[in-house]
């Protein structure tokens, strides 16, 4: 079976985070975010995988290449403008075939069961079925209503609350027969959401919603991203993490040998040749990338550091974001939702906060 990942998008939400990272490699659990995803694709038989990329393309493709490491085969798909994201999958119809194929948005973390929509949607003959997450807030989403049968009866792109008749939303996931792309124009922007899938509608094809109950997050902005780390570390969603699991608490990775002295007081994951200084103490949901240095007497609790970063002693990190290669000096004190861009510098005894 194919899929193809909707992996276009500048990140802007993510920013300063995705300057130089483009968003699918934003690492997650230390990970390029694009592997869990093909990941949990191939889980569920998926052996071709179709890329569609804009932004900073050639940076994912130094790290799928072929797609080999999977067993499966990656495909490219290049978007020289904006396509919207029924326009970008149609970009990447030369990779399809005749079968049903999953479309996968590139912002969702979910470890919903795809084997199961696969089968419901040949079950009930759908043209499309879109997978269905409920939220407690649906305004920012697609609102899908469907009937007692599970039949989408109407689509509402991004409601007011007085539009508001459940909180059922599409997930971004997609089973569809790649006919209907027959509908979309060559070349020119198109929506699944707000003209594809109401044309389809429109014109009586079987489009059906498949409610589920998984865990589904989109990461597309900072705060979004550290809910996502601190879901998988609470094991609310499967991910493959690397390292050695210790005292069913936190994750080390190769090559790094904390002290004695430091401790570990809640999940976490430290990734390879991460230097702990005496005395320092790791909390809950802290996730330190490769060859990161942290000094003497540090306290970290809900902080994302990426790799390469330094930090002096005494700082103190609590629900932050650091990019790659920062300079964090003595006595810092970084808080409360700040995200610092790659090759930050902050000077010693700096106090930031949001």
């Amino acid at each position: 079976m194919k899929a193809v990942i909707i992996a276009g998008g500048l990140g802007t939400r993510l920013r300063p985070l995705t300057y130089n990272t483009p968003k699918p490699i934003v690492p997650v659990v230390n990970r390029p975010f694009v592997v869990h995803q093909i990941e949990h694709l191939v889980k569920h038989g998926v052996d071709e995988v179709i890329l569609n990329l804009h932004y900073l393309s050639h940076e994912i493709k130094k790290i799928l290449d072929d797609g080999k490491q999977w067993g499966i085969k990656i495909h490219y798909s290049i978007e020289e403008h904006p396509l919207g994201t029924a326009g970008a999958v149609k970009n990447a119809e030369q990779f399809f075939d005749e079968g049903p194929m999953v479309v996968f948005n590139g912002d969702v973390l979910t470890d919903i069961n795809i084997s199961k929509v696969v089968s419901f949607h040949r079950e009930k003959g759908a043209t499309v079925t879109l997978t269905l997450t409920e939220v407690e807030d649906p305004t920012p989403f697609g609102l899908v209503l469907t009937d007692k049968n599970g039949r989408v009866t109407q689509f509402l792109e991004k409601p007011s609350w007085s539009m508001v008749t459940a909180k059922t939303i599409n997930a971004g996931i997609y089973v569809v027969d790649p006919k209907i792309f027959k509908l979309a124009p060559v070349g020119k922007p198109y929506s699944f959401e707000r003209e594809l899938y109401p044309t389809l509608l429109e014109q009586g094809a079987p489009i059906f919603g498949y409610p589920s109950q998984a865990y589904w997050i989109d990461i597309g902005n900072p705060q979004k991203y550290i809910e996502a780390h601190q879901a998988i570390l609470r094991g609310e969603v499967a991910v493959k993490i690397i390292g050695t699991r210790i005292n069913g608490k936190f994750w080390l990775g190769k090559d790094t040998h904390p002290d004695a002295s430091v401790r570990f007081a809640g999940a976490s994951v430290v990734g390879e040749k991460v230097k702990l200084g005496n005395g320092t103490e790791i909390g809950d949901y802290v996730v330190l990338g490769n060859n990161v240095s942290v000094g003497a007497h540090c306290r970290l609790e809900r902080a994302i550091v990426w790799q390469d970063t330094k930090i002096g002693d005494h700082v103190h990190l609590s629900d932050c974001i650091l990019g790659n290669k920062c300079l964090i000096e003595d006595n810092v004190v970084i808080e409360r939702g700040v995200v610092l861009a790659d090759g930050s510098v902050v000077k010693k005894g700096t106090r930031l906060t949001s």
